[in-house]
Order: C-alpha cells, then structure tokens, then sequence
C-alpha cells in the first residue's frame, strides 16, 4: 500500500474508523504490532565520490509500513499537543515543532541579542549537532522523560515497546539481505524528538 491508495481509504468513514481503532488499542495495550516494526533500508550511494569504503559515502533510507507511518504520524501530533499544552515544552525550543519556523528562530535569536544590548553585553550565539544523539538515546532516560512529561502509563509503555524488537533487510539495486535484528533510538523526524532534545521546565 502506498500513500495515494491510503488517501482514498481513510476518506470512508468506516475504513478510517477501524484505523483509528488501530491506534487506540496499540496505546491502551502499550503494544507496536510486530508487522509495523519491520523496515527495508534501501542503500544509495552519493554522487563524485573517489571511494565507497566508507559508510558516510551511502544514503541510507529506511522504508517502514504505510499504515504504521500514518498512525505515527497522528500519535506525533497528539503527544506535542498534550505536552505544549501542559507547559513541558520551553519557548525557546523550535526544532520539530508544529507552527513553528526559521522565522520563529530568528525572531527568538534577535530577541537575545537586543536583551544582552540593552544591559549593555556583548551577545553572541554557539550552535552545535550531537552526532547521533536521537538513534543513540537510552531507552530507560527516555521514559523517565515520558513521566516527566506527564503523560500516561500506557502512553510511556506504548514507547517502551515500540522501540525494541526491530528488524531491517538492506536492499542495493538487486540486492536484497537478510533480515537483521536492529536497535533504535528516536530519529529525527519522531514524535518524540522535540520532547527529548530540551530541559523541562521547573
């Protein structure tokens, strides 16, 4: 199933009521189905490189399940709902999040900027990435946050489960692998990348 055919399935009312089901049972049984934890990671190499013995020479796109995207898709949203709405998510913090922008970011940078001149300081801004922070996150921190958050017991074992007992095959050209076991982290388009990558408020 690809994204156009799901368009026109969830636009039947009761087609898009029994994906909805879907969803609410996974998070009150706190259980991801095995069949949306199964990936292939297609392999590409990038352009004008003198070698390919390395891994930073190769695009790598892991392909999930259309249905379980959707409904991650949806449980995304609702989570930065809930913690927006509860104060967990500080001002400052723009990455990842709905109705937010470069322009948001600017507005806040400025903003520093003309509050460290007005008392007289110099202001300047140091930005840096933590390589692999997200695939590398421990799992038993990020349920600590989850509770921080406020959020529900079957919500935070809904995340415990969805993030084990993965698998991916690899797939370069006509090449196809076998299925590996593969241990995750919160990738940077997940719902909970932005809840994870800032301090809480006190």
């Amino acid at each position: 199933m690809i994204w156009c055919h799901l368009k026109i399935i969830i636009k039947n009312e009761d087609y898009l009521f029994r994906i909805i089901n879907i969803a609410d049972t996974c998070i009150n049984l706190g259980h991801w189905p095995k069949y949306f934890k199964v990936s292939t990671t297609i392999i590409i190499p990038k352009l004008n490189k003198s070698l390919y013995d390395h891994l930073k020479a190769f695009h790598l796109i892991v392909l999930l399940n259309t249905l379980g995207k959707l409904i991650e898709k949806v449980v995304a949203k609702r989570l930065q709902f809930i913690v927006a709405s509860n104060d967990f998510i500080h001002p400052s913090q723009l990455g990842s999040l709905k109705f937010k922008s470069t322009v948001d970011t600017g507005i806040a940078l400025t903003h520093i900027v003309w509050s460290g001149w007005a008392k007289g300081r110099s202001t300047s801004s140091f930005a840096f990435d933590i390589s692999q922070f997200f695939p590398s996150l421990n799992h038993n921190l990020l349920v600590l946050i989850l509770e921080k958050a406020g959020l529900d017991h079957k919500v935070t074992n809904f995340f415990v489960n969805y993030l084990i007992q993965r698998s991916t095959k690899y797939l370069w050209n006509n090449l196809s692998s076998p299925m590996f076991d593969v241990n995750v982290g919160v990738g940077q388009g997940s719902a909970l990348s932005p809840i994870v990558s800032l301090h809480p408020r006190k």
